[in-house]
């Protein structure tokens, strides 16, 4: 569990950086929930 919230705060520094608009934020944290669920149901994203 603490390993997938370590990654989990790390991608979201990583996401939080590349984003340039508020359309893009919106975009990366759309991708983020969707390769979180797939971690969650055993998936790679």
């Amino acid at each position: 569990m603490r390993k997938l919230l370590t990654m989990a705060l790390v991608g979201g520094a990583l996401v939080l950086s590349a984003c340039n608009t508020v359309q893009g934020l919106g975009e990366d944290i759309s991708s983020a929930g969707e390769c979180g669920e797939d971690v969650i149901n055993g998936e790679n994203c």
